[in-house]
């Protein structure tokens, strides 16, 4: 069993910010793997389901960004599971938007999601880290990250989040790599093979004409003489 947990804040008011890219990954993996309907526990909505042989719980903390640690610790505690068994999918700053990493362990960065559950249950956990760009500028990060994506960004955010769910059973089962390769054909198809066109007649040796000069036993002088015939 693994425990997925997206970062977001919950309510209408917040459901298209750039913070809760980590709500929307879940909510594709539970709608194209069939999960059960989203019910209120751990402080939060989690949604139970399958992907490939893998027991996964899905939970989206209610506890607002800043406290995201509890509602995920608890869950933790719940299932009896290890630090091992979690995935969190949260906004990345230094992500160009529609870029996924994978990472395991390591800081929070200044995440406050990231922040709460480092403090209730370390740093030792993976994480998929969800790219949406940087403002440019520290002191307007929080208006950003608290507004919607644009409809420039619908695109890409649409094909990441197929390829979120068609590669979900593949990090389900720990291959990360995978799971990668999974969004990369989502965000970048590979082009078709185009056919070579097919060379005009004219375009062709004249090998006749080349036989028949192969097969002229004249002399330089003969030739030349027969040309003035």
């Amino acid at each position: 069993m693994k425990l997925f947990a997206g970062l977001g804040n919950p309510g209408a008011k917040y459901a298209g910010n750039r913070h809760n890219i980590g709500f929307m990954a879940l909510d594709s993996i539970a709608d194209a793997h069939g999960f059960a309907p989203w019910r209120s526990k751990f402080q939060g909505e989690v949604s139970e389901g399958r992907l490939g042989s893998e027991k996964i719980i899905l939970l989206k903390p209610h506890t607002f960004m800043n406290l995201s640690g509890q509602s995920v610790a608890e869950a933790l505690r719940f299932y009896k599971l290890d630090l091992a068994d979690l995935v969190v999918f949260h906004d990345e700053l230094d992500l160009a938007p529609g870029k996924l990493r994978l990472k395991q362990g390591g800081g929070h960065a200044g995440h406050n999601g990231l922040r709460s559950i480092h403090g209730h249950l370390g740093p030792d956990y993976a994480r998929v880290r969800l790219g949406i760009g940087h403002p440019g500028h520290k002191d307007r990060v929080a208006a950003y990250v608290l507004s919607d994506f644009a409809k420039a960004d619908q695109d890409w955010l649409d094909d990441l989040m197929r390829g979120i769910a068609d590669g979900a059973p593949a990090l389900a089962k720990g291959d990360g790599a995978a799971f990668s390769n999974a969004v990369g054909l989502r965000m970048s198809p590979p082009k078709p093979k185009t056919e070579k066109p097919a060379s005009h007649p004219s375009a062709m040796p004249d090998t006749k004409a080349a036989t028949a000069e192969e097969n002229d036993t004249r002399s330089p002088l003969q030739k030349l003489v027969d040309r003035f015939k």
